[in-house]
This record gives C-alpha cells, sequence and structure tokens, in this order.
C-alpha cells in the first residue's frame, strides 16, 4: 500500500513538472484555442487560463474519444451558453482532460486511504465540473435575454418610427445596451456586413439561442418580411405578447412554490414549533423530573 502511495505521488510530481513545462513553452494552440485564449484573455480567470494551457496538448485526444455526435451536441452547449470566458470546444476538452486527470488521481489516492466518500466527490468532480459550469452560463443568460427583449423591441420601435430603417435602428438600439442580448445582436449585424442575409442571420440568431422569446422574435420578422407587415406593429406586438408571456411563467412559478412551502412549513417548522412550546411548557411547570424517573 505504501509503495502503491509512492508511486502515485511521484506521478502527481511528475506530472505536475511536465505541466509547467509545457505551460512556459511555446507550443503550437489548435485554432479556436489559440483565438479564445486571445480574445478572452481579459475575461477569463487566472485558474481557467492555467488549466487551458495545461490540458491544450490531450484535447485533440479527448474530442477524439468524444466522438462527432458528442462533440457537436456540446459546441451546441457552449453556444447556447454564449461562450463564457472565451469558451470553446476546444477549450472545453482542455478543462475536461484536466479536472478528470485531478479527479482521477485524487479519488485513486482517497480511495487506497479508505475514504470511499471523498474518492466519489473528486471523482464527480472531475467528470462533471465543466459541465455544471456551461449549465449554469446556460440558463442565467436565457433568463437575462428573456428580462431584456420586451424592452428592447419597446426601444427599437420607437427608432424605426421615428425614420431609421430596420438595420441601422437595430444597430443604435443594439449599442446603447450591453449583455449577452447585445452582443448576440452585433455578431448577427457582423454576420449581414460579412454577406450574409438577414433572414440567415437572424436563423442563426435563433439556432444559437434556446429561448422561446428569441425564436417568436425571430418567426415575427421573418413573417412580417414575407407578409410586408408594418414592421413597427410587429415590434409592439410582439413586446406585449412577451410581457403576457412571462406574467403567466411568473403565475405559473408562484402556484408551484406554494405546495413546496407548505411542505417545507408542514414537515420542519410545524414540528419545531411544538417541539418548543411543549418544552417551554415542562420547564415552566416547575415538574420535579427526577421524582417522575426516580432518580
Amino acid at each position: 500500500m505504501a509503495l502503491l502511495l509512492a508511486l502515485v505521488m511521484a506521478l502527481g510530481v511528475g506530472g505536475a513538472f511536465a505541466g509547467v513545462r509545457m505551460y512556459r513553452a511555446d507550443a503550437r494552440l489548435p485554432g479556436d484555442l489559440a483565438l479564445a485564449l486571445e480574445v478572452g484573455a481579459t475575461r477569463t480567470g487566472a485558474v481557467d487560463s492555467v488549466v487551458d494551457r495545461l490540458g491544450m496538448r490531450w484535447a485533440p485526444a479527448v474530442l477524439r474519444l468524444m466522438g462527432p455526435k458528442r462533440v457537436a451536441r456540446y459546441r451546441r452547449k457552449i453556444d447556447l451558453a454564449g461562450n463564457p470566458g472565451g469558451l470553446t470546444i476546444d477549450r472545453y476538452a482542455a478543462r475536461r482532460a484536466v479536472y478528470g486527470f485531478l479527479g482521477g488521481v485524487g479519488g485513486l489516492v482517497f480511495l487506497m486511504r479508505g475514504n470511499p466518500f471523498v474518492a466519489l466527490l473528486l471523482l464527480a468532480f472531475g467528470a462533471f465540473w465543466t459541465e455544471v459550469g456551461i449549465w449554469s452560463a446556460i440558463r442565467i443568460r436565457k433568463d437575462v435575454i428573456e428580462r431584456t427583449l420586451p424592452d428592447f423591441l419597446d426601444v427599437l420601435a420607437v427608432v424605426v418610427s421615428a425614420g431609421l430603417g430596420f438595420r441601422q435602428a437595430l444597430d443604435r438600439v443594439s449599442s446603447r445596451y450591453e449583455g449577452p442580448w447585445a452582443d448576440e445582436l452585433r455578431i448577427t449585424l457582423r454576420q449581414m456586413d460579412l454577406g450574409m442575409s438577414r433572414r440567415q442571420a437572424f436563423a442563426e440568431l435563433r439556432r444559437r439561442n434556446d429561448s422561446e422569446q428569441v425564436a417568436m422574435f425571430v418567426s415575427a420578422l421573418q413573417q412580417g418580411e414575407e407578409l410586408g407587415a408594418p414592421i413597427v406593429d410587429t415590434l409592439v406586438a410582439l413586446a406585449k405578447d412577451m410581457r403576457r408571456t412571462d406574467a403567466q411563467n411568473a403565475r405559473r412559478k408562484a402556484a408551484r412554490a406554494v405546495p413546496k412551502a407548505t411542505m417545507m412549513i408542514t414537515t420542519f417548522m410545524v414540528p419545531a414549533t411544538m417541539i418548543l412550546l411543549a418544552a417551554g411548557l415542562l420547564l415552566g411547570s416547575g415538574v420535579d423530573f427526577g421524582s417522575v424517573t426516580g432518580k
């Protein structure tokens, strides 16, 4: 057992030195990983940057093990998350390699030391930590976009009704906003500047966002363009529909929260209150418990 533990520690020290050497080496990065490190350098934390550089050599191997279908699925998830911190599929694979190695080695060490619970936690960390970050980013980004979109449509309708064309109004209003929705619109405008048709650019916008309200926005624009409907009326009606949908969703969430709150109160608060009341009555009654128990 001691010999195996020493071997694992030696491998860990050797891996650390090799990692530092690769981190400082002038290695050639994969295409989108190099771009992400360059563009996202100011948005990525120091720890993530070090992890990306340590795992970049194993990123192609991880992608091959994942297979094309799984790689496409995770690329879609990263798009839905808005590439948080400059995350790309190569950076995701690099982090999976590093976290998987750390979780596997740490889990093996604690398993040999007779601590299976900590070993299981470390293995779960290595397997799911990167996915937790992506899932959280997807949920937060979707909520922010759906809160921003109705107000954005109202402002866009006012600017269009003032006489600007839709393309110019979209550029003007998006420049006044910050956050994921403004980023998405800038990407869409950039695609149109590079020659992509408006219909295709907005279809890409819908593909990058798993949001019902974004899908409503793109569908309304495309239908209005086909039918020749006034864009201002379309935007105002769409903003009203989105606010109505938000109110309905809020009522549904509140309705689901009531049974949960009732269950928590019934399960924990009511018994705890009864115990406190009974204990207070017993202690305040002056009963000699020694005489009752015979001690």
